[in-house]
C-alpha cells in the first residue's frame, strides 16, 4: 500500500495540474478583462518601466500555465511564472509583504502559493507524465 503512495511523477502531475490550473484561470480572466492589462502597465510605468511590458502578463498566465499543464519545458513554464509572479508582488504587493489577514494568514498566500509552486516546478522538473519530460 505505501508502495502504490510513494509516486514522484503522480506528485509532480498533481503539482503541475494545480499551478499550471489554477493560474490559467487568471490568465483567461485577464483576456476577458483586458482592462486589467491597462492597470499593470500603468504601475510598470510608475516604476519606470515600459507599458507594454503588461502583455507579458499573457505570458506569464496562459502560455506558461499551457506549458507546465501539458508538460512540455516545463522547467521554463514555471521560471516564467516565477518571473510573472515576482512582477505582480514588486508592483502591487509590495507593503503585503509582512502583512497578515483578519484572519491571520498572510496577505500573500495566493501569490505565494503560485511563486514557490512554480519554483518547485523548475526545480522538480515535470516527471514522466508530460508530453515531453524534463
Amino acid at each position: 500500500m505505501t508502495d502504490l503512495l510513494r509516486n514522484d511523477a503522480a506528485g509532480k502531475l498533481v503539482l503541475r495540474l494545480t499551478v499550471g490550473g489554477l493560474m490559467l484561470f487568471h490568465g483567461i480572466s485577464k483576456l476577458l478583462h483586458p482592462g486589467s492589462v491597462d492597470f499593470i502597465g500603468s504601475k510598470l510605468g510608475e516604476a519606470g518601466l515600459p507599458a507594454l511590458l503588461a502583455y507579458g502578463v499573457y505570458v506569464g498566465e496562459i502560455l506558461a500555465p499551457l506549458m507546465i499543464i501539458l508538460g512540455l519545458l516545463s522547467r521554463a513554464g514555471g521560471a516564467l511564472i516565477v518571473v510573472n509572479m515576482l512582477f505582480a508582488i514588486l508592483l502591487v504587493h509590495t507593503g503585503d509583504i509582512l502583512a497578515l489577514t483578519d484572519h491571520g494568514g498572510w496577505r500573500l498566500e495566493l501569490q505565494g502559493f503560485y511563486l514557490f509552486g512554480a519554483l518547485a516546478i523548475v526545480l522538480l522538473g515535470s516527471g514522466k507524465y508530460a508530453i515531453k519530460p524534463d
